[in-house]
């Protein structure tokens, strides 16, 4: 979809009469539906006369294709200005041009970011011309045009507002540069030179068309690369009722896209393989040049699986494949031929960073997709706005008229395949009642620490290959975003004093080898798994002088919107409220205490609760 096209003598036409940024708020409303905001509607203002005087040379034909916000395929990310035509060869180009009103920008250490102002304060973001280059590269290998129909497309990016910054031309971004060059504003000359050579003629094969009506499904090359995504990487081999599942959620894949509209819901518990199974299936139909996703509410599994996988493909592909749950409010019945969700469980009914969109993610989900596949844990819902449940899915699926299969994975691969220390956490977190009541007889290393200094020095020791992470319940706030010099979770009877994980690397910090040294928590852990966890049990769950176990959600930090909205539901269904709510908070410490794949060592808050683990384990490896 793209909001403005037309032909260079148009727009600039449009340019010189002062409404061009009136004309593509209209064009945007009646095509989206929507407004947007003032900023972006100044952005257009301020930045598209710069656009108009690298055009105004008479070796640029009138004719040739502009287009201004190019919608990428399947995605919200819109490329600012195109230009379309032909070069003295008579070859198919498109100019792709990142537009940026930045006056400056500052290196960092970390891949294609740079640290710039917006908004009133320093943010850290994409390089503009890794911002260019990860665009044209989506259109390279999901625009079946411009892969098939021989359109080349060429990158650049233009800061018109910036005169020099040494930091944006650093080597360490070279890459991308030579990818997609970087032109400031006494750059026009150079600009202009750029966007001559390769389009100078008219658009004479309706390039920007063609661009805008291209089939949306994988190149054959993405296809090969995703296809051998797994090969070699031993952690997503695929055994016994997972390979079962895998095959079943294929073949229901291929029958609908025969016709008839399918939904697989799978459910297992934590360790049972669900991401395994995910995984392999995006391999898989990718492969087969279907256009398929893997979503999670959760951003932390999308960001570490892609780069666990990167190597041929890049990661602004593989961030295409991975996509959150949330993008799916306006996309058309049907658009994909398969949709995998891990952690349904976590879906909620509104989207959008304000949480205002949509009506149902479930909802919208199936409705996008040929074939729908679900794998869900109820018992990992760890929010109030969390709503994914098999009688949910499958409320939605009859609306939407689709046939509904269900499968389970109850083999345990995790917690050194133990069913039984699952079903002892439910037990022992007041979840469900099992017979699993002690670890007698279950080989798991399970530990309680009274010294959250000695737990933490045991976790170091045994991160021998990158897999011992500290977790904790979000009880503590997150002072450090805003100031690094100070800590957020200290007990200083222990000498003990650390950070939660770093802002630094966002999602992807349980891989992060200095990470050891951090504290996690449910949002960048959960769907991932470690070999050792230590986690710190915070004062939101507490047992009392009986034995009795109580949940207190105004424990948790201010900043945690997992239990964000509990007062005001409480005024008005006291009792329900507390039930919910004591789930919640349960289920966090269950998602928590089941990521090790060989051993969870514990510190609780509460002594009472260090007690009452103490008591129901009869397995320790002595306290300390």
């Amino acid at each position: 979809m793209i909001v403005y096209s037309a032909t260079k003598g148009r727009f600039l036409k449009d340019v010189e009469q002062n409404r061009i940024d009136a004309i593509l708020l209209e064009n945007f409303t009646s095509k989206l539906g929507r407004s947007t905001s003032a900023s972006e509607i100044s952005s257009w203002r301020n930045s598209l006369p710069y656009m108009a005087t690298i055009l105004r040379d008479e070796e640029i034909s009138d004719d040739v294709g502009v287009s201004i916000e190019c919608q990428i395929p399947q995605t919200a990310k819109r490329i600012d200005f195109i230009v379309g035509g032909q070069d003295h060869a008579d070859e198919d180009n498109a100019v792709i041009i990142e537009l940026k009103q930045w006056e400056q920008a500052e290196k960092t250490d970390s891949d294609g970011i740079v640290i710039t102002r917006m908004g009133g304060g320093k943010v850290r973001t994409n390089h503009p011309s890794y911002q260019a280059w990860s665009y044209s590269t989506l259109l390279e290998q999901f625009n079946e045009e411009v892969y098939d129909g021989g359109i080349r497309v060429r990158p650049c990016a233009y800061l018109h507002n910036c005169r020099a910054s040494a930091d944006l031309s650093d080597s360490a971004y070279s890459y991308y540069l030579e990818k997609a060059p970087l032109f400031l504003r006494d750059d026009v000359e150079l600009l202009r030179a750029f966007v001559k050579k390769f389009v100078s003629r008219k658009d004479a094969n309706q390039v920007i068309y063609r661009i805008d009506h291209g089939r949306i499904r994988p190149s054959k090359a993405l296809a090969d690369a995703v296809g051998g995504l797994l090969r070699g990487k031993q952690e997503f081999v695929m055994i016994d009722e997972q390979k079962i599942v895998y095959e079943e959620a294929l073949r229901l894949a291929k029958k609908a896209r025969e016709g008839d509209k399918q939904v697989l819901i799978v459910q297992g518990g934590p360790g049972t393989g669900k991401s395994v199974v995910a995984i392999h299936l995006l391999s898989k139909i990718t492969a087969q040049q279907e256009l398929v996703h893997y979503i999670s509410k959760n951003s932390a599994p999308r960001k570490v699986f892609a780069e666990v996988l990167a190597g041929e493909i890049t990661q602004a592909t593989l961030a295409q494949l991975f996509v959150s749950s949330d993008r799916f409010v306006d996309v058309e019945a049907n658009t994909f031929g398969c949709l995998v969700v891990d952690e349904a469980h976590r879906l909620t009914a509104k989207s959008g960073f304000m949480g205002n969109l949509g009506e149902n993610q479930i909802k919208e989900i199936i409705r996008s997709a040929k074939c729908t596949v679900f794998f869900l844990d109820e018992d990992q819902r760890v929010s109030l706005k969390d709503i994914g449940s098999n009688e949910a899915i499958r409320r939605w699926a009859r609306e939407c008229q689709a046939e509904v299969s269900q499968m389970g994975l109850p083999s345990q691969f995790r917690c050194n395949g133990s069913d039984g220390y699952i079903a002892w956490l439910d037990h022992v977190l007041g979840i469900h009642p099992s017979a699993n009541e002690t670890l007698e007889g279950i080989d798991y290393d399970f530990r309680v620490f009274d010294d959250p200094s000695k737990m933490a020095e045991e976790i170091e020791k045994l991160n021998t290959n990158n897999k011992a992470r500290l977790l904790a319940g979000y009880c503590w706030p997150w002072i450090s975003k805003s100031n690094a010099a100070v800590d957020d979770i200290v007990f200083p009877e222990f000498g003990f004093s650390k950070k939660w994980n770093l802002d630094d690397d966002g999602q992807t910090w349980i891989i992060k080898p200095e990470s050891v040294n951090e504290i996690g928590c449910i949002h960048t852990c959960q769907g991932l798994e470690l070999d050792y966890a230590g986690v710190i049990i915070g004062p939101d769950f507490r047992v009392s002088d009986n034995g009795t176990i109580w949940t207190d959600p105004a424990a948790r930090a201010s900043q945690d919107k997992t239990v964000r909205g509990w007062k005001q539901m409480a005024k008005k269904d006291p009792e329900g409220t507390q039930q919910l709510i004591g789930r919640i908070i349960k289920n966090t410490y269950r998602v928590l205490m089941s990521r090790g794949t060989k051993g969870c060592f514990v510190y609780a808050v509460d002594p009472l609760v260090g007690a009452h683990l103490k008591q129901f384990s009869q397995k320790l490896t002595s306290a300390v």
